[in-house]
């Protein structure tokens, strides 16, 4: 499923993900799990959760590792336990980062609800694994049966007999110079000019 409908216009862009309803600002506020937890668990990414233990991968705190402590799915941020920066005044407040920017190393399963929702997504991916590998097989088996159908239907064919050359027409006898002679001659026609007549005009002119 899409989590968002495809727009050209950045401000429609902007619109649709501030206005997205819960259920897909829940989609996405997803990070990659750690290689280590991808090999447990059979899953690539999960939405994150407080509690969850993070590694920052990018920006001015990578390599940063800590607990969530507050999920924001309104601004679509998260806050890290002991990430801080200071203000201009001097006053210290946490630091937001996007979920995207960091690696959960550690996964919060209090809940029994999340626990399931990666049992369901562990099984779906096996079943497209096998899919993906029974695939090429019975591509290859129909195959073989189409090619030995048409080895069985073929029957062998018969030798093309050789065009049987027909005679040529006679050519015409060239006339002799005594027919021609015969033959009368043909006038050439003459075509006169013709003369044109000026008219006087009334006037005399």
């Amino acid at each position: 499923m899409q989590a968002l409908k495809p727009a050209t216009k950045p401000s429609k862009q902007r619109k649709r993900l501030y206005q997205a309803p819960d259920h897909i600002r829940y989609k996405l506020m997803a990070a990659p799990l750690s290689p280590e937890l991808k090999a447990s668990h059979g899953v690539r990414s999960l939405p994150v959760r407080s509690g969850d233990t993070v590694r920052v991968m990018r920006g001015d705190h990578k390599g940063f590792e800590g607990k969530i402590t507050r999920v924001d799915r309104k601004n679509y941020r998260i806050y890290v336990e002991g990430l801080t920066r200071e203000k201009v005044d001097g006053t210290t407040i946490f630091a937001s980062i996007h979920p995207s920017k960091v690696m959960i190393t550690k996964l919060n399963l209090d809940d029994k609800w999340r626990k399931k929702v990666l049992e369901r997504k562990r099984s779906e991916r096996l079943k497209r694994e096998k899919i993906v590998e029974k695939t090429p097989k019975k591509v290859l088996e129909v195959k073989e049966e189409v090619a030995e159908e048409k080895l069985v239907e073929e029957k062998p064919k018969r030798r093309k007999k050789a065009p049987v050359k027909k005679p040529r027409a006679k050519k015409a006898k060239k006339e002799t110079e005594k027919e021609k002679e015969k033959k009368p001659k043909k006038r050439k026609r003459t075509t006169k000019k013709r003369t044109t007549r000026k008219t006087k005009s009334k006037g005399g002119t």
